[in-house]
């Protein structure tokens, strides 16, 4: 054990006691202490730490609990007061409450096992990296990070604090990504070089009558809520309804946009599986309406992947949203008359090197893929079936790993690189330029500026969690 790396997480708890060193596996496991009240025996159920109980995690704390295989043991969020809460507090009303979740796991840490983090993007790495340092498995939301270092660090937290991860772009569990793997076993997924991945305008700054450039003017801030703690890591400008709960999202502090927020969702499949990794070159194609404060109005980026293997040659991906998203389908690829309804999100490719007389199509989640035309499906799978995978749901399969039964679907090791992508995405549009990358040693090619991009400054006061890895 590294005493340097120990003591820096110990600092960043506020000196919690000796009883929260390392530990490699669950704590119920080690001690088979449980939380008062859980009448299930330590071999049966999971203790859970729920960091963010508002907003989004009012889908994902019931999907983790619903088999009944994991509790709620302690909850933290910096307004428990606010309409945005979900049911968790009301089915779960005597869960001890913290409003920093660095109190929550030193005063807690012995009766948690498994960790979920549902907060906006600017605040994942620090919980996730403290709780991962003291032996707690975590499910994250997507984007996993919110800068290309952090997601390396969590990339190299797996490797070392040996515990159980998800990230929660939850279509990739499942029929789905199972289809595509089949697929391409089969032959019918092959020699792709070119893919187009799109999402239509859903959030604020893709309205051109609600932009801006420069920050909010500070407002009255609710009296529930704890803002400094809300800002974490990430500079600490004045509060404002423009951020906080929801469109955060959409400024370059806090969050990644909607490259960030549904490429996860889009590009899941084709990234995992055709194995593209980091690009070589970023092309800003389109930004219309940049700035340095939130996301541009609309984005055509083209990230090219060099190849792999002689299966697995180079690809181009074209992402598109916002504006005119959805990208033009060939005559040859329409059932009769009518054009395929391609849908607000989704990736379209043609295999055998574009040649192929059929292209294959999804939306977005969970959705399975389709061929187009739809006359080929018959030609392509007369008397084949894919079967549905024997797997729980995405966050059931994660408590289930936590008990030793399976794996993720969607671990660090996965979807790290993915989030790097996005990231990478995110700095091309912040400095509305093309960019090239050296995979090889994660840096930006003759261009200081974006490199500075790849990593994020702390704020004072929480430096020693970006020191633990």
């Amino acid at each position: 054990m590294n005493p340097m790396k120990k003591s820096t997480r110990r600092t960043a708890i506020k000196n919690a006691s000796k009883a929260f060193a390392f530990t490699f596996i669950p704590s119920y496991l080690a001690t088979g202490v449980r939380a008062q009240g859980d009448p299930e025996p330590p071999s049966k159920r999971i203790n859970l730490g729920c960091i963010g109980v508002g907003g989004r995690a009012g889908g994902v704390i019931p999907a983790l609990c619903g088999k009944g295989n994991a509790m709620p043991v302690a909850f933290c969020d910096i307004d428990f007061n606010h309409k945005r809460q979900g049911k968790a507090l009301q089915k779960y009303p005597d869960v001890e409450r913290f409003a920093d979740y660095r109190t929550m796991l030193e005063k807690m840490g012995k009766d948690i096992d498994a960790v979920s983090v549902v907060v906006p993007d600017h605040s994942h790495f620090p919980a996730t990296v403290l709780a991962m340092s003291m032996g707690k498995h975590v499910y994250v939301e997507k984007p996993l990070t919110h800068s290309f270092d952090e997601a390396q660090k969590l990339i190299e937290a797996e490797q070392k604090f040996h515990v159980v991860t998800q990230m929660g772009n939850q279509g990739h569990t499942g029929l789905g990504p199972y289809q595509f793997q089949e697929w391409m076993k089969r032959g019918v997924i092959k020699d792709v070089r070119e893919i187009h991945a799109w999402k239509g305008p859903g959030l604020f700054f893709m309205n051109a009558s609600e932009r801006f450039d420069k920050w909010p003017a500070a407002e009255d801030q609710p009296k529930n809520l704890n803002w400094d703690l809300w800002c974490g890591p990430a500079p600490k400008h004045p509060y404002s309804s423009k951020i906080h709960p929801f469109n955060w999202r959409g400024f370059y502090e806090y969050g990644c946009g909607m490259l960030g927020d549904w490429g996860a969702h889009i590009i899941d499949y084709v990234h995992d599986y055709l194995e593209l990794g980091l690009p070589t070159k970023i092309e800003a194609v389109k930004i219309e309406d940049p700035n340095d404060i939130i996301f541009p109005l609309s984005t055509q980026l083209t990230f090219t992947f060099p190849e792999r293997s002689p299966e697995l040659p180079e690809v181009k991906l074209h992402w598109r949203d916002g504006g005119t998203f959805r990208p033009e389908i060939e005559r040859k690829f329409w059932d009769g008359e009518e054009a395929p309804k391609l849908g607000g999100a989704g990736t379209f490719f043609v295999p055998d090197g574009g040649k192929s007389d059929y292209a294959v199509l999804r939306g977005s989640h969970s959705s399975t893929s389709r061929i187009l035309p739809h006359g080929k499906n018959k030609d392509l799978f007369d008397n084949v079936k894919v079967v549905k995978p024997d797997v729980p749901g995405h966050q059931e399969s994660f408590i289930q790993a936590c008990m030793g039964n399976g794996k993720t679907w969607s671990p660090f090791s996965v979807a790290g690189p993915l989030t790097q992508v996005l990231n990478l995405g995110c700095i091309a549009q912040y400095l509305d330029e093309s960019l090239e990358f050296d995979p090889q040693s994660k840096q930006f090619k003759n261009n200081a500026k974006a490199n500075v991009r790849l990593s994020r400054a702390p704020r004072a006061g929480w430096e020693d969690l970006y020191k633990i890895i």
